[in-house]
């Protein structure tokens, strides 16, 4: 891949058996890292995602989706919080959303994983100075900002490019099919990470791996001007 753009399968299934399948099918055909969306396992808890990270062996994101965000975990937050710091002993980064109480942001913190403070919006694309204010918050707290909007108009995209631009470290997002190519683009950002869709899409929005990794492979366009004009203007 050309790009420096980590390509992320997220991997939502109910037992091990099914996450382990998917996960070596997406590593045969070249993901770069995964996510282990926590939230879709049945009856989990800190052993058993701690063990399933580990038999996967390769870079992996988790995630336990807060309810609040688009998440399905029916524990108490104290469960979701203790999983993940299990987690973070075997997985590559700890996703954990900006809205979370800040003891629980900083017990993660402390074991010394790699984190993305991440915010998700399922219903609109807030102002853009309220998102560039989420992304310096959530920079200021782990090592990559993840911002997902859900655009209604073609200008909302654009703002998602503005954020792009002006942050590194950064994973913006604009779901919804308007938003799709804010998806590929990011790599011309140099986002560190962008998400493609395995069996099971868990944004709207989302593009298929192989449709995700054969764009990237390619270089149909000078992307730099279009990003030096992008930022002139």
């Amino acid at each position: 891949m050309y790009s420096n753009t980590k390509i992320a399968v997220p991997i939502f299934k109910k037992n091990k058996e099914e996450i382990l399948r998917m996960a070596n099918d997406y590593i045969k055909k070249g993901a770069d890292i995964l996510e282990l969306r926590i939230d879709g396992i049945d009856d989990s808890n800190p052993k058993m995602v701690k063990d399933i990270i580990h038999e996967i062996d390769f870079p992996t994101i988790a995630t336990n989706r807060l309810k609040l965000e688009g998440g399905y975990f029916k524990g108490s937050e104290e469960d979701r919080i203790a999983i993940l710091r299990a987690a973070s002993d075997v997985a590559e980064y700890v996703d954990v959303e900006l809205q979370t109480k800040s003891t629980y942001i900083d017990s993660i913190l402390e074991t010394g994983v790699k984190t993305i403070i991440s915010y998700h919006d399922f219903e609109k694309t807030p102002p853009l100075n309220e998102m560039f204010e989420v992304v310096e918050e959530e920079l200021k707290i782990g090592d990559i900002a993840k911002i997902a909007v859900t655009c209604r108009t073609l200008e909302d995209t654009i703002d998602i490019l503005a954020i792009l631009s002006k942050f590194d470290n950064t994973i913006a997002i604009s779901m919804g099919e308007l938003g799709s190519y804010t998806r590929v683009i990011a790599s011309k950002f140099k986002a560190p990470i962008t998400f493609a869709a395995s069996d099971d899409a868990t944004a709207p929005g989302q593009i298929d791996f192989e449709t995700m990794k054969w764009i990237l492979n390619l270089n149909l366009v000078d992307m730099d001007d279009f990003i030096q004009t992008f930022n002139e203007n």
